[in-house]
């Protein structure tokens, strides 16, 4: 079973937190490690770029309050995760908050960057107003920057140090602090100077945190960016719904109806939540969660689905699943618990981080002390200058960023084509998948048997007339196979007669008299008790069996007069599915409880050579089992029910139909969409992620390992340090929404 639902069975509750004040992926680290400790919570996982926690726990031994406080304990700000639409306003205000905080630091640091770019004899051209060089007008302009509006570098320095670890914010508040205070001790000595000080480095802590705020704002508008398909998905919900209550037809928002209430759905409106068609007849538009461009036809008895279209005619139904339990709502859902989620590969960036803000302390220290006693002996300021800039260049912003936001951008891309990942785990795993067993009823085939051949004698002349006869006796039965014969039948324009009388023969076929002719349809052993000659029918039956037909014959009034054939027909897109897995180096092999002969006829129409038949479902697990024990990495394709051992049982489980919970349930993937061409987009998905994941932290990673030395060795000022690592950060964002604009 995916450990997603095992844990989530075996921990009984899971909370989802909205956590304020994170700043790197060692505060994502250190909440995690805290709530992981509490007794009683059984997994917890922090996403940096979502702001949130996932925690699955036992609420015997622990409460959602405590969770909190934990938090809270820790230095941050955390409550229960709110609606989507909440969260989006949420954000929009924080932004609107950075970009005010953002133009005042701008304004008050561009003289001081002015004065700064003038100290250089290269740009002596440039001029520079007397009053930007006075050191107490700097020491106006950087105060406030510093301790108001990098107030917040503080804080969370001061949260972290208390409990025992250092992030991002140590860095700057160390930096900028050390730049700030040593400017002010060189104001102080320039009382009584005529001589206004050059080489003040106000304009070092200002720009910095200036740059710093700058990196967070492009962030924070990513992140908004990364969470589109989800902002897409709710967009699809109804508004309002069209309830009768005390016999009155009243209007209500959708958030107002509950289960077992009646409501009518007029042409051209959206069906505001699941539900089951008491009266009328429309076609419905369900394309946003079956692909199918196709609207299927509804009628009293259908289930019908929130957030879908109805086009034609008026629908009344009873609702039976509202709020979060609507299918919409599970697929949000879905998506969300998969953006937040934490893919393996991201442990590595945890450790790194967790260790690498002591290691960089160091390495200023280092670099300050060969600076002042060795390099430049007795020069405080320049030795001084080049540890700010290691701690600069150091924050582990992009480091912690890399993982989470490609797991955003590449499942989020995913639920827009159809596909739905469980968690950032799946993600990553799916691209290891080398075999995939394919279910053959219901993901290669249609699941519905149609009918494929009609086959009359010559010289039986009206062709229709016979059709009409063999629908109308096939009407009265039912049995599956006679649906899809009176359903082609009909197809065809042919309107169906009245039976004088009808006998169904179990396991044999039917008899019936119709206007006065006597029908006989079905098997061999049906015609030969009623002695009937088909000695001229048996090699073209044997024929359509081969091909995985089901064949029955057809006598009027004792003769043999032609034979129709049913099957189970293989979907449209499964060759060329099949065709595209194969290209992409992966082994395709059908499972099936069918017999030999289908399985291969419809594995042959499809394009595969291994059929694994006559598997019985407790067996398919079994089959899973040989093939991971000879070294394959495996996924299994099928309806997410019947196969919900061999799903469990796979490396990955994927659930091909309508996203039914028992689908989502079973299986690590879902396929919104009944065609295969899903299978091979998951797996493409799959590696384009761990592919931009990996770019993310090799640059991450080189960006520190290239800047530390450089600017350890005194070629990188400190504010184009902290530039460079706000423009790392930006990157390594924007390089993740490349995965928004996937085309497969």
């Amino acid at each position: 079973m995916s450990t997603d639902t095992m844990n989530s069975s075996n921990s009984g509750q899971q909370a989802s937190l909205q956590i304020t004040g994170m700043t790197c992926a060692a505060c994502a680290n250190r909440i995690e490690k805290g709530l992981n400790k509490l007794e009683g919570v059984s997994l917890a996982t922090v996403n940096l770029a979502l702001e949130t926690a996932q925690v699955q726990y036992s609420a015997s031994s622990v409460s959602l309050p405590d969770l909190i406080k934990k938090v809270e304990q820790l230095g941050y700000h955390a409550k229960e995760k709110e609606e989507q639409r909440d969260i989006g306003a949420d954000r929009k205000k924080e932004v609107r908050r950075q970009q005010l905080k953002l133009l005042v630091s701008v304004l008050l640091s561009l003289p001081l960057l002015w004065a700064m770019v003038g100290h250089f004899s290269f740009t002596s051209w440039i001029w520079v107003p007397e009053l930007f060089m006075n050191p107490w007008f700097q020491l106006t302009l950087a105060t406030p920057v510093q301790f108001i509006i990098g107030w917040q570098f503080y804080v969370g320095a001061y949260k972290a140090l208390r409990n025992g670890s250092a992030n991002m914010d140590v860095l700057v508040a160390l930096g900028t602090s050390a730049a700030y205070f040593y400017s002010l001790y060189l104001t102080i000595q320039s009382i009584g100077s005529h001589h206004h000080q050059v080489d003040m480095y106000y304009e070092t802590s200002s720009v910095l945190i200036t740059l710093i705020l700058m990196g967070k704002l492009f962030e924070s508008l990513a992140k908004g960016r990364s969470s589109e398909a989800i902002k897409t998905l709710m967009g699809l919900q109804a508004k309002t719904a069209l309830v009768i209550r005390d016999g009155q037809e009243v209007n209500i928002p959708v958030e107002e109806v509950v289960a077992g209430d009646v409501f009518l759905v007029k042409p051209g409106v959206k069906i505001p939540v699941d539900g089951i068609v008491i009266e009328g007849l429309s076609a419905v538009d369900e394309s946003m969660l079956t692909g199918e461009s196709l609207p299927a036809e509804k009628r009293g008895g259908d289930t019908v689905i929130g957030a879908t279209l109805n086009k034609n005619g008026v629908l009344k139904v009873r609702a039976t699943k509202v709020g979060k339990e609507t299918a919409l709502s599970q697929i949000i859902k879905v998506v969300e618990e998969a953006q937040g989620s934490k893919a393996p590969i991201q442990r590595v960036a945890d450790v790194i981080s967790g260790i690498f803000v002591p290691i960089v302390v160091g390495i200023a220290v280092v670099t300050f002390l060969v600076w002042y006693f060795a390099v430049e002996s007795g020069n405080f300021s320049g030795a001084l200058e080049k540890a700010i800039a290691v701690l600069v260049i150091a924050c582990p912003c992009a480091l912690g960023l890399a993982t989470p936001t490609s797991i955003m951008a590449g499942s989020g891309r995913a639920a827009e084509l159809g596909i739905l990942f469980k968690g950032g785990e799946h993600l990553e795993s799916t691209h290891r998948i080398d075999t995939i067993l394919l279910d053959k009823t219901g993901t290669v085939t249609k699941g519905k048997p149609e009918l494929t051949d009609i086959e009359v004698l010559p010289s039986l002349k009206n062709d229709d007339k016979i059709l009409a006869w063999i629908a109308s006796a096939e009407k009265n039965s039912e049995h599956p196979l006679a649906e899809a014969v009176v359903n082609g039948i009909q197809e065809r324009g042919i309107e169906l007669l009245m039976t004088d009388s009808f006998e169904a023969i179990p396991g044999h076929g039917v008899k019936a008299v119709i206007e006065g002719q006597e029908l006989l349809i079905g098997t061999r052993k049906l015609m030969a008790e009623n002695g009937v000659n088909i000695e001229i029918a048996l090699e073209r039956m044997g024929s359509l069996e081969g091909e995985g037909k089901t064949a029955m014959l057809v006598a009027i009034n004792g003769s043999y007069a032609g034979l129709i054939a049913v099957a189970d027909t293989i979907k449209e897109s499964s060759k060329q599915a099949v065709a595209r897995l194969k290209d992409l180096g992966i082994q395709v092999v059908m499972i099936t409880g069918d017999n030999e002969r289908t399985a291969h006829a419809i594995a042959l129409q499809a394009g595969i050579q291994e059929v694994f038949a006559e598997v019985l479902p407790e067996g398919k697990a079994n089959e899973v089992k040989k093939l991971q024990a000879s070294g394959k990495k495996v996924a299994m394709v099928g309806d997410g029910i019947n196969d919900a051992p061999a799903l469990a049982t796979a490396d990955i489980g994927m659930a091909i139909g309508t996203g039914t919970d028992v689908a989502m349930e079973a299986a690590d993937v879902t396929l919104m969409r009944g065609d295969l061409n899903s299978i091979p987009d998951a797996i493409a998905m799959s590696r384009k992620t761990m592919s931009n994941i990996k770019q993310n932290l090799f640059w991450a990673l080189a960006y520190n390992v290239i800047g530390i030395p450089i600017a350890a060795s005194g070629f990188l000022a400190p504010w184009l340090a902290g530039a460079a690592m706000a423009l790392s950060s930006v990157s390594v964002v924007l390089n993740a929404l490349r995965l928004q604009r996937v085309k497969l």
